[in-house]
């Protein structure tokens, strides 16, 4: 199941799926480039929106989701 996870660094907010502790979903509610500083940095500085995927500052909150609990891995 998608469970909400709101970045420290910016406040946007995706949905996220743990299926394995390797193996994360990640669907961005708005265009990533547009909601996200760091991704929209880097698509302003030439490179291809598609080929960003996601940023540090959103890996980190995602991680702290899971090592809190709020994002239990294999569970949805």
């Amino acid at each position: 199941m998608l469970r909400p996870v709101e970045c420290a660094a910016c406040g946007n907010q995706v949905l996220c799926e743990k299926f394995s502790p390797a193996h994360t979903q990640v669907q961005w509610t708005d265009e990533a480039a547009a909601v996200c500083p760091r991704i929209g940095e880097r698509v302003a500085a030439g490179e291809l929106s598609a080929r960003v995927r996601s940023c540090d500052a959103l890996r980190g909150s995602i991680a702290a989701a899971v090592a809190s609990g709020a994002l239990e891995a294999g569970h949805g």
